[in-house]
């Protein structure tokens, strides 16, 4: 871009101030994705309910798959843990109640989510072969491999030109 268009152009957006107001906030925006900001109690509860939830840890070996799922404020009654095939999947909700009463005001927020995780094994366990613990908001389980899953690995060639 030439200095000549440049100069029109910014003398063109101070005569519209409706472009500057445009401009301040799409900065604004872009600034608020830069930026690290501490969440508010809306905007981690938001985090509860997005595509990564619950944060999780796999670690495979041959014999068994071991995962930890992170679920702060999560109730073990309202979690459910299933295998459908070969898909382990993680479902659960939470709810949270905040309340506050002063002297010249009452503050009453409820917030609910639910989550659905879905993660891929790639065998079938057997039956019995699944191990579960709930504790302090971690779900760890252990799944015993079938003697027969063992990784089909295809090394795949890379030519060079």
């Amino acid at each position: 871009m030439s200095k000549q268009s440049l100069a029109k152009q910014q003398s063109q957006s101070e005569s519209f101030p409706m472009f500057q107001s445009f401009q301040r906030e799409m900065n604004q925006l872009l600034d608020r994705f830069r930026s690290p900001l501490v969440p508010s109690n809306a905007d981690a509860f938001a985090a509860f309910t997005g595509p990564a939830f619950p944060a999780m840890d796999i670690a495979e070996t041959d014999e068994v798959m071991e995962i930890t799922a992170e679920m702060p404020g999560v109730k073990e009654e309202d979690l459910d843990v299933s295998i459908n095939g070969d898909l382990l999947v993680l479902k659960g909700e939470k709810s949270a109640k905040e309340e506050k009463k002063e002297a010249d005001y009452q503050l009453v927020e409820r917030r609910y989510g639910s989550f659905r995780r879905q993660i891929p094994l790639g065998f079938v366990p057997a039956d019995g072969s699944v191990e579960a613990k709930f504790a302090d908001g971690v779900l760890s389980l252990i799944i015993a491999k079938p003697k027969d899953a063992k990784p089909q690995v295809q090394k795949v060639s890379i030519k060079k030109d």
